[in-house]
């Protein structure tokens, strides 16, 4: 048995204690309410052939009522979404009133069974009354006062039949009667400790979910103070650089006049750690927005083959730059349609293709393409370089990992860019992966989905 609170979320609002106990005490209500049936069901079967068929068919039709009371105020409950203090006093006194009713209902079931008797034992009432108290002890234990209610309620009943053959016969002490009534007082202690049992459990569990819950505010309120930090920090970092970096790339150019020779290496050098701070910079507020949920998505309809085309013509200068020939067969594919932003997209391929170049070796080849698998297109990007070895998902779609990490990597990065492409796509509800032999080469696809009228087409 669960005693774990149900349906709690500890990234919600927080509730109180006492709404969360009545929410509880309603959900595992409704979770059980197909078991309770099966059993009034059973239990007035088996009445119904043994005793008198419309006296159970009575009780059973007063039963189901105080079910059907039950989920009324179930029913309320889910309908508000905060149960204030007024609120929270009213419900609790529903939840007495029905509890009165449902215990009442079954107890006038055991009674009127234990009448029909003849004198001796009354197992069949006193185990109704055992399994009901059990069933109450373990599943409406959330609302102390409530279950005190039931139990006491069980308790008189169990009393009420052990004393009939007592009050009927006047047995002495020695006898089979009085053994049975002492049997059941040891049965009502068993109950009621297990009611504080599952009681203790319960609230021990809701101490920690509430634990749980202070621990996570605290972890929002510093998460949020990192991502301003870091916001912050990337703004003021990115105007002066991109005055530093405009300035290094005007006098690397020579409009400003020739460059010593003894000044342009390291004008050169200069000018690439600006370039890769400023992508450092770019990437790390790409990132923070998307965790923050401030980046919006532009959805649009778009042509698979026109998405490919731009992408690797924006790349073609950086693969001629290094000796690397960017091949696409783009322009023999049909036109595929998908809804997506263009612009992420693009960032998407732009960053897939660039890694595909800087890890490939001079003279290679990297191909672009595009083909339709069932309802979804596969956009794959194909190199001949080195390769990833396994295991290393995590690395390259990690934040700020990479596979290869020493300090003597050939190839520099942030180590953002999988990661934020992982991002974009799920929220295109697409798939990124990759298939990659160490050595051979690392092919890198998307999969997003076509839209019906293409498709239908």
């Amino acid at each position: 048995m669960d005693d774990a609170p149900s349906d709690m979320d500890v990234t919600e609002e927080p509730v109180s204690r006492a709404e969360q106990q009545i929410r509880d005490y309603y959900n595992g209500s409704k979770n059980l309410v197909w078991q309770r049936q099966a059993i009034f069901l059973a239990a007035t079967v088996l009445t119904m052939f043994y005793f008198d068929p419309i006296k159970s068919l009575a009780c059973y039709g007063c039963v189901l009522l105080t079910e059907l009371i039950d989920f009324a105020i179930s029913h309320r409950i889910d309908r508000q979404h905060r149960l204030d203090d007024r609120l929270v006093r009213n419900f609790r006194a529903w939840i007495i009133a029905a509890t009165v009713l449902s215990a009442g209902a079954i107890c006038l079931f055991a009674i009127l069974i234990a009448l029909q008797e003849p004198t001796g034992g009354h197992f069949t009432p006193l185990f109704f009354l055992l399994s009901a108290a059990i069933f109450a002890a373990m599943n409406n234990h959330q609302i102390v006062s409530a279950l005190a209610v039931r139990l006491a309620i069980y308790g008189a009943t169990f009393l009420f039949i052990a004393m009939l053959d007592i009050l009927r016969e006047s047995p002495p002490m020695s006898s089979d009667h009085w053994l049975q009534f002492f049997t059941v007082l040891f049965s009502m202690y068993f109950i009621v400790d297990c009611s504080f049992v599952f009681l203790r459990n319960y609230r021990k569990n809701l101490r920690q979910i509430e634990v749980l819950r202070e621990e996570h505010e605290r972890t929002k309120v510093a998460y949020r103070a990192k991502s301003q930090f870091v916001s912050v920090v990337s703004h003021e970092l990115r105007t002066p650089l991109t005055s530093i970096k405009g300035s290094l790339d005007l006098i690397n150019t020579g409009i400003l006049g020739p460059i010593p020779d003894q000044f342009q290496s390291v004008l050169r050098i200069a000018g690439r750690n600006a370039e890769r701070l400023s992508d450092l910079i770019n990437d790390i507020l790409d990132l923070q927005k998307i965790e923050a949920g401030e980046i919006t998505y532009r959805f649009i309809q778009i042509d698979v083959q026109d998405l490919v085309l731009e992408a690797v013509e924006a790349n073609k200068g950086f693969a001629d730059k290094m000796d690397i020939t960017l091949l696409t067969d783009a322009e023999e594919g049909k036109p595929l349609l998908i809804r997506g932003d263009e612009r992420r997209l693009m960032q998407v391929m732009s960053n897939m293709i660039s890694n595909a170049l800087k890890f490939s070796h001079a003279g290679d080849t990297v191909q672009v393409r595009y083909k339709q698998i069932g309802d979804k297109v596969r956009i794959e990007v194909e190199d001949q370089g080195v390769g990833i070895p396994e295991n290393s998902r995590d690395k390259v779609f990690g934040k700020f990992t990479q596979v290869d990490s020493t300090d003597q990597r050939a190839f520099g990065g942030t180590g953002l860019g999988m990661n934020i492409s992982k991002k974009i796509i799920e929220q295109h509800d697409g798939q990124i992966d990759y298939d990659s032999q160490v050595g051979v080469g690392t092919t890198f696809f998307i999969e997003l989905k076509i839209l019906d009228e293409v498709r239908a087409a």
